[in-house]
């Protein structure tokens, strides 16, 4: 769905038409689980907080103004906010192997042993990074946020977000034990998303 349509779609939600935010939940609805279940881990409570937060998107939608800012963003700022309220609320922490348990229940036993082996060390490494990074890889990675969105999300600019998603992956590599590609001394932090996912340069090449 382009964003001329989501654009049209809210407008529509927020003078009332319940089926245009059907369409809206409909778009929408993967992504958000997919983040929040990533942050929380119990496939149950993901559930519950995910009709959260489009039941409080549809209240705020009449305040809604784009104003520049994508309604991806807008969304899952709301996704945000509710699972650090609900974090504080349960102090649970991150399960990523309930996050792919639904995946793997189909998969013989060797393969479903394999998989939570990689689980747990992913799971190991991620407990490594700083809160902010963990929240950019889950926005960028398991919600599929773009940069933009996920700035909007976390209240922070875009470049900061392009840093932390830089550094977080570099630091899960290490961690894993993934080759990593260095970048120049006196290099900034990476400006585009080939460079933020790791990516050799072009001098590099």
């Amino acid at each position: 769905m382009d964003d001329a349509t989501i654009d049209r779609l809210v407008e529509q939600a927020r003078q009332g038409d319940l089926q245009a935010f059907g369409s809206i939940f409909d778009a929408y609805h993967a992504a958000v689980y997919r983040f929040v279940v990533s942050r929380v881990g119990r496939p149950s409570d993901a559930e519950d907080l995910t009709q959260l937060v489009f039941v409080k998107a549809l209240e705020a939608l009449p305040r809604y103004k784009a104003r520049g800012v994508p309604f991806g963003g807008w969304l899952f700022r709301l996704a945000r906010n509710t699972v650090i309220d609900h974090v504080r609320t349960r102090r649970e922490h991150v399960d990523l192997e309930a996050a792919t348990h639904r995946a793997t229940e189909d998969a013989g036993p060797e393969a479903v042993a394999a998989l939570r082996d990689e689980l747990d060390a992913v799971a190991r490494a991620l407990t490594e990074l700083t809160e902010d990074q963990r929240e950019v890889i889950a926005l960028r990675f398991f919600a599929g946020l773009s940069a933009r969105e996920a700035a909007v999300a976390m209240g922070r600019q875009e470049g900061t977000i392009r840093g932390l998603q830089f550094r977080a992956i570099g630091a899960l590599r290490r961690s894993l034990g993934i080759e990593v590609i260095e970048p120049d001394a006196g290099r900034g932090d990476p400006v585009d998303d080939d460079e933020a996912r790791g990516a050799p340069s072009k001098a590099q090449a």
